[in-house]
């Protein structure tokens, strides 16, 4: 099998999918690799050829990758996750009214183009989470207390795009990530960033069936096969906070493995289409005659 790999120069280093690049070439599927942002890349040609089984993005949210895997897609190529559900993932605006329109428990949300602007709330919408539509790894997250905090050394930062607000939930000062790979769901208790202070060790915990019927919608709403959801567990149940394509899967068993598996039957099943969600993906055997990918292609040995 042939697969186009789009990664961020931001993850360049990092396992996912670093390692997931190196598990696919040993077992001897051919994998290139583009760096959307570093590099030319010829996406006429590369598109239109539609040599590769499958193309996988790997980016951060406002990041050139998402419009080239975008270019795949509209030419009928396969790509993991879905292209479109990665698009409604990534705009965190857009993922709270479509999120909140089924059903799931997500916070109230208030859009605005300058904090300042969300000193039109009553003072009982504080404290506020704020934070930048197109966001990602928790960048830029501010937790604030009051209408006077939208302002000064410690307000929000102003990226130029879209911000959002949501009203803070109470919590232990811990976070719930859940992980989907291709249907099975996996949980990670680790430390909030709005509370660094909060002493968490980051561990695999199990999952509870409310929690894990909120993952597998989520899957099914917005039709991602590889995801994460970042939930609190708050005064009055579960609360979606939000969701990843393509997360680092931090303490999923065996997580190289499996999320290598789940490319492959998702790029040999037309997956990336949501078609893949709910197929067992147990760590795959080695086949014969194996191909590696260069170290130079995914940054060498670091």
């Amino acid at each position: 099998m042939r697969l186009c790999f789009l990664v961020e120069e931001q993850y360049r280093h990092d396992g996912m999918p670093r390692d997931v690049i190196r598990q696919l070439g040993a077992w001897g599927h051919q994998v290139d690799v583009m760096w959307p942002g570093r590099s030319l890349i010829p996406i006429s040609e590369s598109v239109r050829a539609g040599s590769h089984d499958a193309w996988v993005l790997k980016t951060v949210s406002g990041g050139p990758g998402l419009t080239l895997l975008e270019a795949a897609a509209a030419v009928g190529l396969t790509t993991v996750n879905d292209a479109r559900a990665i698009r409604g993932v990534r705009d965190k605006a857009l993922a709270a009214v479509i999120a909140r329109t089924h059903g799931l428990p997500v916070p109230v949300t208030y859009a605005a183009a300058r904090a300042e602007e969300f000193a039109e709330l009553p003072p009982s919408a504080f404290p506020l989470v704020v934070k930048p539509a197109d966001g990602s790894s928790g960048r830029a997250v501010r937790l604030v207390e009051s209408p006077g905090r939208l302002t000064g050394p410690d307000a929000p930062e102003q990226a130029g795009g879209l911000l959002i607000a949501q009203p803070y939930v109470p919590n232990s000062g811990t976070d719930l990530k859940v992980y989907c790979v291709a249907g099975e769901l996996y949980a990670t208790e680790r430390c909030s960033p709005l509370h660094p202070g909060h002493d968490v060790p980051e561990r695999q915990v199990p999952l509870t069936a409310e929690v894990a019927g909120i993952a597998a919608e989520i899957g099914a709403v917005f039709g991602l096969d590889l995801y994460g959801v970042d939930v609190l567990l708050g005064p009055d149940g579960p609360v979606v906070v939000d969701i990843n394509d393509f997360p680092s899967f931090r303490q999923v068993p065996d997580a190289v493995a499996r999320v290598s598996a789940a490319v492959l039957r998702l790029a040999g099943g037309g997956g990336g289409n949501g078609t893949g969600r709910g197929l067992p993906v147990p760590a795959a055997a080695a086949p014969p005659a194996p191909e590696t990918v260069p170290l130079a292609a995914i940054g060498g040995d670091r």
